[in-house]
C-alpha cells in the first residue's frame, strides 16, 4: 500500500494490462484516496469529489457491462485497483497527526475519526439522493452513486485496519501490493490479519477470497440503499448505519490485534 511518504511501485494486485489499472481507474483511485483522507473536508468539496467519482464509475460500469463483466466482479476489480494506492501512515506519523496520542488512546482516536468519516459519506450520499428525488431524470445516476459511496467507505475502513496494525505493532510483511491484498482480505472478513497465517499475505486473492470480497462489497452497497429514503431521512440513515458498522469493525479488529501483539513479530 502507499505510505504517507512513499509511493509503491507495485501495481494493483491481480490487475492486468487493459484492466482496472488503466487511466480511468487511476482517476477513480485518486478520487477515492482523497475522499478517504483523514481530517475535516468542506462539505461542498466532498460533494464535488463524490460527484466526480460517481461520473467516473458510471462510465466504467457501462464499459464493464458491455464486456459482459458482472457488477460484483467489476466492483471487486475496481476496489483491488484502488487498494494499493490508499495512503497508510506509519506509527510516528499517526501519533503526530493525532496530537501525540499513543497506544489505546491513539487507536480510540483512529476509530472515532474513521467512523466520523464514513458517517459523513453516508450523509452526503443521502443528501444527494434526496436532491435526485426532486429531479427524477437524475435517478439514472443512482447506481453509480451507490458504488461511489461503497468504494469510499471500504477504503476508509481498509485504511483504518492497516493503521490499527501500525498502532498495535502487528507487522504485515510484503510489498505494497501484497500488504494491500492482506488488508483487503482482512476487511472482507472484518478481522485483523493473523501474522502466523502465511496465506494471509499473498500476491493475489484466491477464488474464496475474491468471493468474500465481492460479497462484502455487495453487502456494503446494499446498506447504502438506505440513502434513497425520501427527503433527508436517507442522509440520517446512511450516516448512522455507516458509523455503526465502522465502530463495530474497529472493535473486532482491535480485539484481534491485542491478541496478536503478544507474539514476537508483533512487539512494538
Amino acid at each position: 500500500m502507499t505510505s504517507e511518504n512513499e509511493q509503491t511501485g507495485a501495481g494493483p494486485a491481480g490487475s492486468t494490462a487493459g484492466g482496472p489499472a488503466d487511466a480511468p481507474e487511476r482517476e477513480v483511485a485518486e478520487l477515492v484516496g482523497r475522499l478517504a483522507e483523514p481530517g475535516e473536508m468542506d462539505g461542498a468539496e466532498r460533494r464535488r469529489l463524490l460527484g466526480r467519482l460517481t461520473a467516473a464509475l458510471a462510465d466504467g460500469a457501462k464499459k464493464a457491462k458491455a464486456s459482459g463483466v458482472g457488477r460484483g466482479r467489476w466492483l471487486a476489480d475496481v476496489f483491488l485497483a484502488v487498494a494499493p494506492r490508499i495512503p497508510i501512515r506509519d506509527l510516528a506519523t499517526l501519533s503526530e497527526h493525532h496530537h501525540g496520542l499513543v497506544a489505546e488512546e491513539l487507536a480510540d482516536d483512529l476509530a472515532r475519526t474513521a467512523a466520523k468519516a464514513t458517517m459523513a459519506v453516508g450523509a452526503i450520499g443521502g443528501a444527494l439522493a434526496a436532491a435526485e428525488f426532486a429531479a427524477p431524470p437524475l435517478l439514472l445516476s443512482a447506481p453509480a452513486q451507490l458504488v461511489a459511496e461503497t468504494l469510499v467507505v471500504a477504503a476508509i475502513e481498509v485504511k483504518l485496519i492497516a493503521e490499527l496494525h501500525e498502532v498495535y505493532g502487528v507487522q504485515v510483511p510484503g510489498t505494497g501490493a501484497q500488504r494491500a491484498v492482506a488488508f483487503v482480505t482482512a476487511w472482507s472478513k472484518q478481522r485483523g490479519v493473523d501474522p502466523l497465517t502465511p496465506a494471509s499475505v499473498t500476491i493475489a486473492l484466491g477464488t474464496a477470497a475474491k468471493t468474500a470480497l465481492r460479497n462484502r462489497l455487495m453487502r456494503t452497497l446494499g446498506r447504502h440503499l438506505t440513502t434513497f429514503g425520501p427527503f433527508l431521512t436517507g442522509a440520517v440513515a446512511g450516516g448512522a448505519l455507516n458509523r455503526a458498522a465502522t465502530r463495530k469493525l474497529a472493535v473486532t479488529v482491535r480485539d484481534d490485534l491485542r491478541r496478536h501483539r503478544a507474539l514476537p513479530s508483533g512487539k512494538s
